[in-house]
């Protein structure tokens, strides 16, 4: 399927987008060298291929789940304008 510059420039027009005369012509080969490898890759016989989840067969290593910050709550709450039961008071911002 091939775009011609008319059809780019009505599409640009819908997106709202500015595009010159002579780079319609130039977005118009773009796209339809896209839409040419599209049709290339969906010609291809995928019959007898299992779907992949993932191309590679890998686990993430993860790290132990384990506390590396010393708790310092009481400090930063000390420090703070206004708290309350553990929280912190900001003014009301919505009615």
């Amino acid at each position: 399927m091939a775009l011609e510059r008319s059809d780019v420039e009505k599409i640009a027009h819908l997106a709202r987008l500015h595009v010159d005369a002579e780079e319609a012509q130039e977005v118009a080969g773009r796209i339809s060298s896209i839409l040419a490898l599209i049709d290339q890759m969906q010609s291809i016989d995928t019959r007898d291929v299992a779907p992949l989840a993932h191309p590679f067969d890998a686990v993430q290593r993860l790290r132990k789940d384990e506390v590396t910050e010393v708790d310092q709550r009481e400090y930063l709450q000390r420090i703070a304008p206004a708290t309350q039961d553990g929280l912190y008071l900001v003014p009301k911002v919505i009615e």
